[in-house]
């Protein structure tokens, strides 16, 4: 276990290594959840996620010999760049395996540290077990992504950083993966403030700490995609364990689709790009997963910002759709001149914007002399999409939406 006092010393270790990234608060988040919000900006983080923190002050303590033999870690990404760069900086040779579904973006942002990238597996607990047979061949030191004293020590100064930003906060809402970060946070805002209530959150897919509290013993869950990939591990441990069990007050979790409607808000509302683990905190505030903060104040840490681009516009596509902001109108209509046109007159008089049309004469169930024909729109809510759809049956026509 550690304590107060070892985030105390990886802050002077670190402080002058790492950026203090900023608290922001947000009035527009605020007014839509009725509370307070401050985002704690970890995605501005060098290799845009927190966990380089963490890396810094192991690689530190680490003797002569053991940076002479080198380091090895696995990681889905974050993990992976910032013991990369702890490593650079340190002039350490490291290496790191990461699961083969890991996005490009974390991949290439690895390589460009000068580590050597392994990719193995299909999940982070593969990557894992390859990771220590290559240890125990070739002789590094393993940097464990969370379970570490001194990883969890480095991740704690999150906590003190939020604390000197913002006084008086009622809840801190912390994102879960094998709980490093919770750990060391919880640690210091605790000691800091008793009273801060600590929320950790989880992807629904992967509720590993979850489940792990619930039992009151460590569990290993089933393995499951989740857009979440910095945070889906199917067992935590020890150390995070017991340190969770004692500072953590509350564990919600987040659907695939809260998540994607977060990407969108934060970036849409705040000029924030995060990824998939990082929307976590907001995803859980808006969706209402957590009770009780009405006029409190609330800080969220959002933890990194490192998401594949091809990823995001698929993201962005779903988290529009959600919103109403695009559909697709499947709509029945007789193959005759004309028709076309006079739906396009109604969707333009109702302000949509038509995006694609499609038609699908051969593999629709219609009638012969009938045909399916898409229409993608952008628009502006649920409730424009209804009076477009209540516009064209008025011209007799059957429409479905999607």
């Amino acid at each position: 276990m550690i304590e107060f006092k070892d985030i105390l010393d990886a802050k002077s270790r670190i402080e002058d290594q790492i950026i203090k990234t900023p608290t922001t608060y947000s009035t527009l988040l605020s007014e839509q959840t009725d509370c307070s919000v401050f985002l704690k900006l970890e995605n501005l983080q060098l290799t845009g996620a927190y966990k380089v923190r963490g890396a810094l002050n192991r690689l530190e303590k680490l003797t002569q010999e053991e940076k002479d033999n080198g380091v090895i870690a696995s990681s889905a990404g974050n993990h992976a760049q910032g013991v990369a760069l702890a490593a650079k900086k340190l002039g350490i040779n490291a290496t790191i395996v990461m699961p083969e579904t890991t996005p490009l973006s974390k991949i290439q942002g690895t390589k460009k540290f000068g580590a050597k990238v392994i990719l193995h597996g299909n999940f982070y607990d593969e990557a894992y077990q390859k990771a220590l047979e290559i240890q125990k061949e070739e002789g590094q030191t393993f940097i464990h992504p969370f379970n570490d004293p001194d990883i969890i020590a480095g991740q704690g100064t999150i906590g003190i950083e939020i604390f000197e930003s913002v006084k008086n906060l009622d809840v801190v809402i912390i994102p879960i993966g094998g709980g490093g970060l919770i750990s060391g946070v919880s640690l210091a805002l605790k000691t800091l403030n008793p009273k801060v209530r600590i929320i950790g959150v989880e992807a629904e897919q992967m509720p590993a700490m979850k489940e792990s509290i619930a039992k009151g013993k460590i569990v290993e869950i089933p393995k499951k995609k989740t857009i979440a990939d910095g945070i889906a591990v199917t067992t935590v441990k020890e150390n995070t364990f017991k340190l969770v069990q004692k500072y953590v007050d509350e564990i919600v979790t987040v659907t695939e689709l809260e998540m994607a409607h977060a990407i969108v808000k934060l970036l849409e509302i705040e000029k924030v790009l995060v990824e998939g683990a990082g929307s976590t905190g907001f995803a859980a505030l808006s969706a209402g997963k957590i009770k009780n903060v009405d006029g409190k104040r609330v800080g969220i840490i959002v933890s990194g910002g490192n998401i594949d681009l091809n990823f995001l516009s698929k993201v962005l596509e779903r988290g529009l759709c959600e919103d109403g902001r695009i559909c697709n109108l499947k709509i029945i209509v007789p193959d005759a001149p004309g028709i076309i046109s006079d739906i396009s007159s109604q969707i333009a008089k109702h302000g949509a914007n038509i995006v694609d049309i499609y038609h699908n004469r051969t593999f629709s169930n219609t009638h012969l002399g009938e045909t399916a024909v898409h229409f993608t729109l952008e628009t502006k809510g649920h409730d424009h999409i209804k009076d477009i759809i209540e516009a064209i049956e008025s011209m007799n026509l059957v429409v479905s939406s999607s």
